[in-house]
């Protein structure tokens, strides 16, 4: 059983989210919380699998909810729920932790099976979209993100192996596990090894967060 709490500052946002968990047999609804104040403090309190969270909250917003959720260290996941596929907020939000994001015009199952694949550990995002928002909003990014202010070798790159890198570079490029085996003439089972391993060094949460840190590493190059 999948447990979910809804970070909605919208009541009817909330209920109709509510209302098509619980029509499934598998996931169940430990709460609802209107901000993000609200949302800390619930997960701490029902240590739910899942939290979708709005961005756009009165008082404490969802970004920094999330970060505060994650670092924690609780093994509950964040799914951002988006008004726009691209919005710099929804980013700022991977960046603080979330495991993936939706927009909120995505159907019912999306959104189902979004909560099933953050709840096992994957990621939501395909890795081409989010190379897109990453493509999209890398000029956003707060202090780090310039060249000026990024040091010469990151020390979550320094237990990489070569091949490692290669690996978390091509992750950063969008290639998914079966195109980085064809392409570097691995068996698939080796490439998940090996991205098991890049994610275990580098403290990443999952693949997204993986891709993040290629691009703030700069082992991803953006013009």
């Amino acid at each position: 059983m999948t447990t979910v709490l809804i970070a909605d500052d919208q009541p009817l946002q909330r209920f109709g989210s509510r209302m098509l968990l619980e029509s499934q047999d598998d996931m169940t609804v430990v709460g609802e919380a209107a901000n993000g104040s609200e949302a800390v403090r619930m997960a701490a309190e029902f240590h739910p699998d899942v939290v979708l969270m709005d961005i756009r909250m009165p008082g404490l917003d969802g970004i920094e909810a999330t970060r505060r959720i994650t670092a924690a260290g609780d093994r509950t996941r964040i799914l951002i729920v988006t008004t726009f596929d691209l919005d710099e907020y929804a980013y700022a939000g991977l960046r603080a932790g979330a495991s993936g994001f939706l927009v909120k015009d995505a159907q019912p199952e999306e959104l189902l099976a979004g909560i099933r694949a953050v709840a096992t550990g994957d990621a939501v995002v395909a890795p081409s979209l989010t190379r897109r928002l990453l493509d999209a909003y890398v000029h956003h990014l707060p202090t780090g993100a310039s060249s000026e202010a990024s040091p010469p070798e990151d020390p979550r790159l320094a237990a990489l192996t070569d091949r490692e890198r290669e690996i978390l570079t091509v992750i950063g490029k969008g290639w998914t596990n079966t195109e980085i085996a064809t392409r570097l003439h691995l068996a698939e089972s080796t490439v998940k090894t090996h991205v098991g391993r890049i994610l275990a060094k580098t403290g990443s949460r999952d693949r997204i967060q993986a891709v993040i840190l290629a691009y703030d590493t700069k082992l991803i190059q953006t013009s």
